[in-house]
């Protein structure tokens, strides 16, 4: 199998994190880099289109997962974006599409998502796309 890049979906939950240390395992032994996504919840999208939270504090948050990122990597290169999970405007975007579009953008070769949720954490947002992901996603998926 040949990986260069494997996409790595995270958000503020433990499980994302929990499933990033998987796709650095898996980068480490391909020699791969990993693509980390941060995706923004339902609450940041409503939190920035209502004036409630800025966009600039929605980077914040996101830099601050991905400098968590960055320091579970070591030695493993990262490369990062960001994207909004949901939209007010358009019902097709969710979590899932959003995580295969950026699947397909970065040309990844292999995706770590975490599980189904388990307990209704409502900062688990890429949780709630491990069912969509594997069910439609071109690359090889490991749900952890």
């Amino acid at each position: 199998m040949n990986i260069e890049t494997v996409l790595a979906p995270v958000d503020d939950s433990e499980a994302a994190m929990e499933a990033m240390e998987y796709a650095v395992a898996i980068a480490d032994r391909y020699d791969a880099k990993i693509h980390a996504l941060y995706v923004f919840g339902e609450a940041v999208v409503r939190g920035v289109a209502v004036g409630d939270l800025t966009e600039a504090e929605a980077v914040a948050q996101s830099e601050s997962a991905m400098a968590s990122v960055r320091a579970l990597a070591g030695d493993v290169p990262v490369t990062h974006s960001s994207a909004y999970g949901f939209s007010l405007s358009r019902l097709s975007q969710h979590p899932g599409s959003v995580i295969l579009d950026a699947a397909e953008a970065v040309d990844a070769d292999f995706v770590v998502i975490p599980r189904e949720p388990v307990t209704g954490d409502p900062s688990a947002v890429i949780e709630k796309a491990a069912e969509y992901v594997l069910a439609h996603a071109s690359q090889p998926v490991l749900s952890v």
